[in-house]
C-alpha cells in the first residue's frame, strides 16, 4: 500500500484536492482529511498494485492545482515585488499581457507543466509528507524562473504598447495642427512593396532621401518606415489605400490610426 500526506491551510487548495482526488481513475484510492490547528491534514491510500500510475495521478493533480489556482496569483507577486513602480491599472495590463503570453505559447503551457509534474513525482517517490506551500515556494526554482520570464516579456510589451500609442497619438496632434499641402494620395500597397501617387497618378518618390526622413521614430515598420515620413511631410487631406492582396497588416491599422477619417480603404483596382 502506497500513503501520501498533502499538508495546507488553504482552503481554495483543499477544495480543489477534494474534488479531483474523486476523479482518479484507479481503484483502490481512498482519501481522508484531518484538521489540525494550523493545517489540513489530506491524506491518500492507494491498495492497488500500479504504485507509478499512483504517484503520476497524484503528481497530474499536484501540478494542475498550482497551475489553475495559484498561478495567478504568483505572477501578481513578481509583478508587485520586481516592478513596484507602475501604477496599478499598469500592472492589470501587464498581468493581462502574461496572460495572452501563456495562451499563445503552448510549448511554454507543456514546459511549466512538465516541470511541475516531473518535481511533484520526484518528490512523492522519497517521501509520504508534503508541506504544499514550501514546496511551490521553495522546491520549484526552474517553475518561478518561466514565471519571471514571461512576467518580464510582458512588461517589454506593455512599454511598446505605451510607446506605440504616445508615438500615434503625437503624430495624430501633429496632422490636426499643421496646414494641408497635398489634396489626395493613392497607396497602392501589398506585402512586397508600396507605391505613392498623387491625385493625377504621379509616383511620389518615397524613398530614404526624398524628405530627410524627418518624421521617423523608434517605432519602425521597415521600408515602410520611409511611406509614413512623406505622408507626414505631404499632409493629404485624403488618403486612398489600394490593397493589392486585399489585406490588412499591421502597417495599415497604424496608418488608420494616424489618419484616422482622412485614409479610406479601397479594395478596387485603381
Amino acid at each position: 500500500m502506497k500513503s501520501f500526506a498533502i499538508k495546507t491551510n488553504n482552503s481554495q487548495s483543499i477544495e480543489y484536492l477534494e474534488n479531483n482526488l474523486k476523479k482518479i481513475n484507479l481503484k483502490d484510492v481512498y482519501f481522508s482529511n484531518k484538521n489540525f490547528k494550523h493545517y489540513t491534514n489530506i491524506i491518500v491510500h492507494y491498495k492497488g498494485n500500479n504504485t507509478q500510475e499512483f504517484m503520476e495521478e497524484i503528481s497530474t493533480i499536484l501540478s494542475f492545482l498550482v497551475i489553475y489556482e495559484f498561478e495567478e496569483d504568483f505572477l501578481k507577486q513578481i509583478i508587485s515585488r520586481d516592478f513596484f513602480y507602475f501604477s496599478k491599472h499598469e500592472q492589470d495590463k501587464i498581468l493581462d499581457n502574461c496572460f495572452n503570453i501563456i495562451i499563445d505559447s503552448n510549448t511554454l503551457i507543456k514546459e511549466k507543466f512538465k516541470i511541475l509534474f516531473n518535481s511533484f513525482l520526484d518528490f512523492i517517490k522519497e517521501n509520504k509528507t508534503i508541506f504544499l506551500s514550501g514546496f511551490v515556494i521553495f522546491r520549484l526554482q526552474p517553475y518561478w524562473d518561466i514565471l519571471e520570464k514571461i512576467v518580464g516579456d510582458a512588461v517589454n510589451g506593455y512599454i511598446l504598447e505605451k510607446e506605440y500609442n504616445e508615438f500615434i497619438s503625437l503624430l495624430k496632434l501633429y496632422i490636426n495642427s499643421s496646414p494641408t499641402i497635398e489634396d489626395v494620395l493613392h497607396i497602392v500597397y501589398s506585402a512586397n512593396y508600396t507605391i505613392i501617387l498623387d491625385s493625377n497618378k504621379n509616383i511620389i518618390n518615397n524613398s530614404q532621401d526624398a524628405f530627410k526622413a524627418k518624421f521617423l521614430s523608434d517605432i519602425s515598420f521597415s521600408t515602410n518606415d520611409y511611406t509614413l515620413n512623406t505622408l507626414l511631410t505631404l499632409l493629404p487631406e485624403k488618403i486612398y489605400v489600394h490593397l493589392v492582396d486585399n489585406k490588412m497588416d499591421e502597417f495599415i491599422t497604424t496608418l488608420s490610426l494616424i489618419f484616422d477619417k482622412r485614409l479610406e480603404i479601397c479594395t478596387e483596382s485603381i
